[in-house]
This record gives C-alpha cells, sequence and structure tokens, in this order.
C-alpha cells in the first residue's frame, strides 16, 4: 500500500471514529474507588528547581511586603503620640556690660527668638562673689508683661522674668539685664550663668543655658 493511500485511510477512520462516553465515564469511576498507590519516593531536586523554588518565594515575600505598605499608607493618620513639637528657634548670648566698673556691674543677656513666644522664662544666677548685692534688673519688653523676682538663692543671686499668661513675645532681639554691686576689684563673673525656656503657639518647648565666662570688667 502507498503512502497517499495509507494517510487517506487513516484520516478517514478517524474522522469516523466516535468516542463510548459511557465506557470513558465507567473507567474515571473504577479510578476514583480504585486505593490509592503507595507513596513515591520525592525525586531529587535538580538545583535549577531549587532555584526556581528560592526566586519564587522571595517574590512571594516581596509581593506581601509591597501589599503590607499600601495598605498601611492608605489607612487615615492617627494622632501624633510622645513627639513633642520642636520649640521656638532662639539664640542668646550673655556678656558682662561694658558699663561695669570696679564696684558694680551688669550682666546682659541678648536674646534673639525666630518665632513668637507664648511662654517664656529668663534666669540669671549671679554667683554670690564677695559684695554681691542686687541694685536693679531691666528688660527691653514692656514691664507689664512679665513678673520679675530677684532673690538670694543658695550661693546665688537670681533674677527671673516669667511671662504672663496670654502675653507674647514677638520675633526679634531682646535683652534682659541684672545689676549688682560687688566687692571693690576685679570680679570674676565664671560663676554666672543663665536659662531660658520658650515655649512657641504650638506648644513646643526649647531650652538655652550657658555662662558668662570669665569676663574682667575695666
Amino acid at each position: 500500500m502507498d503512502e497517499t493511500r495509507l494517510r487517506r485511510e487513516l484520516r478517514e477512520a478517524a474522522l469516523a471514529h466516535r468516542p463510548d462516553h459511557a465506557r470513558m465515564l465507567a473507567r474515571v469511576e473504577r479510578g476514583l474507588a480504585a486505593p490509592e498507590p503507595a507513596a513515591r519516593a520525592p525525586r531529587p531536586r535538580s538545583r535549577w528547581t531549587a532555584v526556581v523554588a528560592v526566586t519564587a518565594a522571595v517574590a512571594g515575600v516581596l509581593g506581601l511586603g509591597g501589599l503590607a505598605a499600601t495598605t498601611l499608607g492608605d489607612r487615615p493618620a492617627g494622632p501624633a503620640t510622645g513627639l513633642p513639637a520642636p520649640g521656638p528657634g532662639a539664640r542668646a548670648t550673655a556678656t558682662i556690660d561694658p558699663g561695669s566698673n570696679r564696684w558694680w556691674a551688669q550682666n546682659d543677656l541678648a536674646l534673639t527668638t525666630d518665632a513668637p513666644v507664648t511662654a517664656l522664662t529668663v534666669e540669671l544666677r549671679i554667683a554670690r562673689t564677695p559684695g554681691v548685692v542686687s541694685t536693679g534688673h531691666w528688660r527691653t519688653r514692656p514691664a507689664e508683661d512679665f513678673t520679675v523676682t530677684a532673690r538670694d538663692e543658695g550661693r546665688f543671686l537670681v533674677y527671673r522674668w516669667t511671662l504672663k499668661p496670654g502675653r507674647t513675645v514677638p520675633p526679634g532681639p531682646h535683652v534682659f539685664a541684672g545689676q549688682y554691686n560687688h566687692a571693690e576689684g576685679v570680679r570674676d563673673a565664671s560663676g554666672d550663668t543663665y536659662t531660658v525656656v520658650l515655649t512657641g503657639a504650638d506648644g513646643g518647648r526649647s531650652t538655652l543655658s550657658g555662662d558668662f565666662g570669665t569676663h574682667r570688667p575695666k
């Protein structure tokens, strides 16, 4: 039989074939009812299979991470807790006034604020060297805006200015000064210190502190 005839007969037989659905269904039912074959030993994975599995696992982890980040990002932001607002920016310079002399001195604190301040405490602590006695104080801000005290506290004469509730210190330069007599001669002011506590409109607080160093008036 030549090849052309053989191909024609095979094609005609295929077209004439009709599957026996009943027999096929019976075979499926017998297969389901038969006991499961004993588990075959797992085939050792090739190096390529292991690489594919690890890559898929890593991709799955990265996919889950991206999903979590997106979900968290979609949540409405809650109120911040435990993170105080930054305080108002400010700078301070402590000096002994050039008008000081061998019997009397004035400590000047130049304070510059960068934003409105709604609460402010300025404290000058003058070390009680021989003969230190308060002779007064002043500030460039209105006197009615502050409560002021000058008292002896241990080894210091302390000047304290406290901004009254409801008052505001605007941005800009401000000066606070404490005056006192002292024993005749050159007074060492290295023990004198200052502390400034500022609060902004948003409740943020900042603190400045330092000393007057060693100043020797003329």
